[in-house]
């Protein structure tokens, strides 16, 4: 972020979003034929009982492309005494019309399949994944089946549901010293839980902020990649940075003009 008070003598390029118009079927099925390319090359699909499912990178490719991005609303941890267990809320912001064009909610829980022994932060980590999976298979489900995928995101195909007695028999068999160290494991990240995260309203503005001209392409693509990682302090450093990165070189190119 620190990069966008840099470079105030930069030439102004004007910078917009992809060219693709979800409204409009030609435009997206042109978008279909290279999302089958892009996740084919970056092999961003996963086999389940013989269908490829997308996983959350390529659906972002494909939001990235039209101008939506996702915005994590909220992470709540929903845990008992007995269970790791988290809700994510994760909105699509359209950076072209500057509004809300989707929402997805999701879950994640160590009673899955697989999950036992995974730690508090990674529970949290998932339930935003699917989230943002879920988000934009709600919109663009058609877009990814007609490049040749299942319109269901590959995180949402981790739920097995609860371990059964069968599968539960090799776990018998488990070293006992991991087993000791699980009721520790949640305690390192319990800290990381309690950070409190930029706000919806924050992040459209840091959003509306850099589809200003003055900032570069570059600039905009690194604050999204770490827009959902922000806690409420550097985002607000962030915004207070941008508006004083656009007034300098707005009062920049003024000075040449004149």
């Amino acid at each position: 972020m620190s990069e966008a008070t840099k470079n105030i003598k930069e030439p102004v390029r004007k910078t917009k979003v992809e060219s693709f118009d979800i409204s409009r079927s030609d435009e997206t099925l042109h978008l279909a034929t290279d999302l089958a390319k892009f996740i084919k090359d970056n092999k961003l699909s996963t086999t389940v009982q013989g269908k490829e499912f997308v996983n959350v990178e390529g659906w972002q490719y494909a939001g990235s492309r039209l101008g939506i991005v996702p915005i994590v609303d909220h992470v709540i941890n929903v845990s008992t005494d007995t269970e790791i267990k988290y809700q994510a809320k994760v909105t699509l912001f359209d950076m072209r019309s500057g509004h809300t064009v989707g929402a997805g909610f999701a879950i994640c829980s160590n009673k899955e399949q697989g999950k036992k022994f995974y730690q508090e932060f990674a529970i949290m980590s998932m339930a935003q994944t699917r989230a943002i999976g879920k988000a934009y298979r709600n919109i663009l489900a058609w877009i990814i089946r007609a490049a040749g995928y299942e319109p269901t995101p590959a995180e949402e195909m981790d739920y097995g549901g609860n371990t059964t007695a069968a599968e539960a028999k090799p776990a018998a068999a488990t070293p006992v010293a991991p087993m000791k160290a699980v009721p520790a494991e949640p305690l390192a990240p319990a800290a990381e839980a309690s950070v409190a995260y930029a706000s919806a309203p924050q992040k459209e503005e840091i959003i509306r902020l850099l589809n200003h001209p003055v900032i570069t392409r570059q600039e905009k693509t690194k604050m999204l990649l770490n827009i959902n990682r922000l806690d409420e302090e550097r985002a607000t450093g962030a915004i207070a940075k941008l508006k004083k990165a656009i007034e300098d070189r707005e009062n920049g190119q003024a000075a040449t003009a004149a």
